[in-house]
This record gives structure tokens, sequence and C-alpha cells, in this order.
């Protein structure tokens, strides 16, 4: 790929619904935050290109900041399959080995029907290899971002997991000629 990217990743707005609950696509943002959203607003280049999971969530955020993003099906959430919609609390306490499975091994484990974050990390690949030499704002997830970070740099799926990302936080990494560079993980911005 020829040219430079910089790429602006900001993880959606908080989910409006029960703490603790593996959301479904279709859950709103919670979009009250007007400073932060402000403050990130102009973090953002003038006529930043922009791009977003289809997720409700991530489009709510986006136009929040003022863009109307292209949705990237490759920028979701990992897939939870069968424990979309049901709480963290509830399948530890009668998820079956399952549950307790996927825990021992959460980069390689795959819920019931749903997606093990190395499948998350390869799929993004294919995202970010399809925004060209540009200025990005990517409004996603934190799955998202930890992938985007798991390849920026080289890291294991496993080691990758361990990034924190925040609701509207900042992390920014850019694709060089010579490879990635990461600027910030996980800002909130002052």
């Amino acid at each position: 790929m020829e040219g430079e990217t910089f790429l602006w990743l900001i993880r959606h707005a908080p989910v409006e619904g029960v703490k603790g609950t593996i959301h479904a696509a279709d859950a709103p943002a919670d979009l009250g935050d007007r400073e932060q959203f402000e403050k990130l607003r102009r973090c953002l280049p003038r006529d930043v290109a922009s791009y977003a999971s289809p997720s409700r969530r991530t489009v709510e955020t986006a136009r929040a900041l003022g863009l109307e993003p292209d949705l990237l099906p490759e920028f979701g959430e990992q897939d939870f399959g069968d424990w979309t919609g049901r709480r963290h609390d509830a399948l530890a306490a009668g998820g079956g080995e399952a549950y307790a499975q996927f825990w021992s091994d959460p980069a390689r484990g795959r819920p019931p029907g749903g997606e093990s974050f190395e499948e998350q990390v390869a799929r993004v690949r294919l995202g970010l290899a399809r925004i060209g030499a540009r200025q990005a704002a990517l409004i996603v997830h934190s799955g998202t971002i930890r992938a985007a970070l798991c390849i920026a740099l080289d890291l294991t799926p496993h080691a990758a997991l361990r990034f924190v990302v925040d609701p509207l936080s900042l992390t920014r990494i850019d694709r060089l000629a010579t490879g990635w560079r990461v600027v910030s993980v996980n800002q909130r911005v002052a």
C-alpha cells in the first residue's frame, strides 16, 4: 500500500442499558457527555474520512461527532453468538462449562455461535487494508481497537486483550511506509 495512513480510533459512547450485558448491535449509545464529544471533535483533522462498524452505538457516536461514516462490517465487535444479550454474571453462574472454558483462553475461545478474538483480529486486518493513504477516524468498539493494536504492534491476540479501552477514548495509530507507529492508547482528551 502506498502512502501513509493516520488513524484516529474512537471507542463509541457508553451503551444505554444494563451494565455487564453483552450488548447486541442495535444497542443505543448514551450521548449525554457533550463536553467529551466536543473535545474529541477538536482532535480530529478537518475533512477527515470516517468509518464505523454498522452497530447502532458506533453510528450514533459518529454522528454526535459530526461525522457521516462509511460502515465497514470488518470493524464490528467480536461476535459473542448465543451469549449476546445476556449478562456476564448470569453466564458465570449458569453458563456451564463453555463460559469457564472461554475465559481460560479468551483469545482463542469461541462463544457458542460466535467468533474468537483471533478471528476478530483477522477481520479487522481486512478492514484496515480497505483504508487507503489518508487521515481517517474509526468509530468502533473496544475489541476492534484492541485488534488494531494487535496488528500495529505485532502482538499475540492474548497480549492485545490486556489493553484498556474506555468509552469515548482516543487511540492514535499510523500506518507508515516503514511500518506501524502507535501515538497514543486509551487517551481521555482533556
